[in-house]
């Protein structure tokens, strides 16, 4: 149980840092509704456990590689690189199926506020708007995998925490546990979030909010580059 709840403090910990997984959950979310955010975050949980798993099992190696002289540098370029991509590509791209705003009733709150109790619908009726899933899945996975951060924080885990302590197979599993159901559901509660708010905003709104997040991807990635370059 303690294993347990150190791994839920661990998980939590993660889930409150605003960075650009958090502004690409949100943005699917709204935009596409829970199904597609889900995908993203599935992308972002892979990456994770695929980490959890290497680290785990790879430990020397890990260290090593992360004590590389290149390996900031490189990572943190090409994720650099990718995060700015993703945040120009979603600047200047306008949201799917953006409808009309006199579409929308005065008294929005009144008509559209039950919507946000469906979990099951993603509002792309028409076909060319309808998210594809492995992208989504992609992104997630990259935004996630090609962060410096996350092979750090892991790595940090694993070498400080699991090994440090000198856990079993069980008590590793028992932590790393915590740690990935507790960022699992708090993401899954930030996507919901998020797409019961879509249903109370207007489609200025989405696209105002549309460019803050391909503002925020971009600025990520200029300082993850700026970061790697200069210090």
């Amino acid at each position: 149980m303690e294993l347990a709840l150190q791994g839920i403090i661990f998980g939590l910990t993660l889930s409150i840092l605003v960075g650009p997984i958090l502004f690409a959950l949100l943005q699917t979310a709204i935009e596409r509704g829970f199904r597609a955010g889900a995908m993203v975050g599935a992308g972002v949980w892979f990456s994770d456990l695929m980490f959890i798993v290497i680290s785990y099992s790879s430990m020397a190696y890990i260290i090593a590689i992360t004590k590389w002289d290149g390996f900031e540098y490189t990572l943190g370029t090409v994720g650099g690189l990718v995060l700015l991509g993703f945040g120009i590509g979603t600047f200047f791209s306008k949201p799917p199926a953006i409808p009309d705003e006199n579409e929308y009733s005065d008294d929005i709150i009144d008509e559209q506020l039950p919507e946000v109790l469906e979990w099951d619908e993603d509002e792309d009726t028409n076909l060319k708007d309808a998210p594809d899933y492995f992208k989504l899945w992609l992104k997630g996975f990259l935004i996630n995998t090609l962060n410096p951060f996350t092979v750090f924080f892991w790595t940090g885990v694993t070498s400080t925490v699991v090994i440090g302590r000198d856990f079993n197979d069980n008590d590793a599993l028992i932590f790393f546990g915590g740690i990935f159901l507790t960022v699992v559901i708090t993401d899954l509660l930030k996507i919901w979030a998020a797409k019961a708010v879509r249903h109370l905003l207007k489609p200025s709104a989405v696209l105002i909010l549309r460019r803050i997040s391909g503002a925020a991807l971009a600025v990520f990635g200029v300082a993850l580059m700026v970061r790697v370059f200069m210090f």
